[in-house]
């Protein structure tokens, strides 16, 4: 099946055969009842889950105050911990280490993150469940997600062999809920900046949630949204290289690329690289699909690869006039 560079009239054709019914949804966090805040260990300590009982001290004493052993990853900054609270829930905490502490673009990042995620609220975007910032001990207390990043998820052929055509597609779905949640439904918008493989999670029913906003921005419609490049090497749009000016359409090229790396199986440098609007009509659909699952046999489910292949190249177009809205995409 030849891929087609006409978005709109492919994603009509695909809507009206398929009688496909993507929307937007999302929902609000249920209402905390209590906050625990402690002041006897940072200027800024707020902890709480659903029954308002996590405290400090059950922090420190789930994870054996941060022991190695608990250590599930680390990020862009910082590292992750798993922890059991004594309530049996199980929470992720993302930690600064004193040297990290110490380096004021950690310390905004961190203080960044807690207040982007303390403003939002949305289905596929990583819950925080609290915070506690001292020079001392600095950490964020996050949604447990059991499978972990979908980038070491494409990474493993067993994982690979695990996540499903229809899987992947839901993925890229509340992929683009998400994205379009920020950029058109909370004000001011926010641009995430650092959308990647490695900051998409996935829980145990293989949901997909973005993280990680450590560098996200809010967009102010007064301001000339100038910045340095921030974000993952082979995710970052062309444009911001030499206009260092970020946007929502930033957010959209790294969308396209985490897209086509869900249906490769693996990052498409090798594709952007040679990247041209001749040679994309020229590519098969059976090129891009990884070849460690078996290639779809159901009419809905290959419609919805062939959406999703054709969104994806659409929003890595080097031109960011020319790439789709997150509020279209979704």
């Amino acid at each position: 099946m030849m891929l087609n560079v006409n978005v709109f009239l492919l994603t009509t054709i695909l809507l009206s055969l398929l009688g496909l019914d993507v929307y937007f949804g999302f929902h609000k966090m249920p209402k905390i009842p209590s906050v625990a805040t402690t002041t006897n260990h940072g200027n800024i300590c707020s902890i709480w889950n659903y029954d308002g009982k996590i405290a400090y001290e059950d922090i420190i004493k789930a994870t054996n105050d941060f022991d190695i052993k608990y250590c599930i990853g680390t990020g862009g900054y910082g590292s992750v911990y798993r922890a059991q609270l004594p309530s049996g829930k199980v929470v992720a905490l993302k930690k600064l280490h004193r040297l990290e502490a110490e380096d004021p673009s950690f310390d905004h990042c961190f203080r960044n993150e807690v207040q982007m995620l303390t403003n939002i609220r949305h289905k596929n975007i990583v819950k925080l469940y609290g915070y506690c910032l001292h020079n001392r001990c600095m950490f964020l207390v996050y949604e447990y997600m059991e499978k972990g990043s979908l980038f070491c998820a494409l990474r493993f052929d067993v994982e690979a062999s695990e996540i499903g055509w229809t899987q992947r597609v839901n993925i890229v779905e509340a992929m683009a809920h998400a994205l379009s949640y920020l950029h058109h439904d909370h004000t001011p918008p926010i641009v995430h900046r650092d959308i990647s493989s490695n900051n998409i999670l996935l829980n145990s029913q293989l949901e997909a949630f973005v993280a990680d906003f450590g560098t996200a921005r809010l967009l102010h419609p007064d301001s000339s949204n100038q910045t340095v490049i921030a974000g993952t090497y082979g995710y970052i749009a062309p444009e911001l290289a030499y206009t260092m000016v970020v946007t929502e359409k930033c957010d959209v090229y790294s969308f396209g690329v985490v897209a086509l790396e869900i249906i490769m199986g693996r990052h498409p440098r090798d594709l952007l690289s040679s990247f041209t609007k001749p040679s994309f009509e020229n590519i098969m659909i059976t090129d891009v699909l990884d070849p460690r699952l078996p290639p779809p046999t159901n009419p809905i489910v290959t419609g919805n690869i062939v959406l999703v292949a054709t969104m994806a190249f659409s929003c890595v177009q080097p031109e960011p006039k020319s790439r789709p809205t997150m509020r279209r995409l979704s």
